[in-house]
């Protein structure tokens, strides 16, 4: 078992989990499912588009994700093909109240497994492909913060640790 799932909870800048490389999800079992339901609750409860299992305190490679029209529940993905740039401003759970402009493939191929255990290959773009692409920079531990130039990054920052002083 990897935690009592009911402590699923979001976790905020600068818990150290959200810079943590999430390891592979070995099967996708009865746990699993029930993590990317809550997932998929807490994500829908705070009005997001989509959430990696490290905003909720998991170190394992689950995100979820609904551009809108569908929920996407996908364990371990990887990107293995890009396509295009394009540049659109992206808000973060994690990081609420930020917004940063980021530039990101307008369309990618990820490989992954479905919330079943079976292999998927599938193709994103607009808004789906930036919402994956930011899932999965979490599951590396990368940040929307992590895009903005070095002297703004560090004012961010000091920024986001006094707010979570308070």
């Amino acid at each position: 078992m990897l935690m009592n799932t009911t402590e699923l909870k979001l976790r905020f800048y600068p818990d150290n989990i959200l810079r943590k490389k999430a390891s592979l999800v070995r099967s996708v079992d009865n746990e699993i499912k029930d993590i990317l339901k809550q997932m998929s609750e807490i994500m829908y409860e705070h009005k997001g588009v989509g959430l990696a299992a490290n905003q909720v305190g998991l170190n394992i490679s689950l995100l979820v994700a609904d551009p809108g029209d569908h929920l996407y529940k996908l364990v371990n993905p990887k990107i293995i093909y890009k396509e295009g740039n394009e540049v659109m401003e992206e808000g973060c759970l994690s990081l609420p109240n930020l917004c940063v402009k980021i530039k990101r493939a307008k369309k990618i191929i990820v490989k992954a497994l479905d919330e079943k255990g079976n292999s998927i290959t599938m193709e994103a773009d607009n808004l789906l492909s930036r919402i994956l692409q930011h899932e999965i920079d979490h599951l590396n531990g990368k940040l929307i913060i992590d895009y903005l130039p070095l002297f703004k990054r560090i004012l961010v920052k000091r920024k986001l640790k006094r707010l979570k002083a308070i």
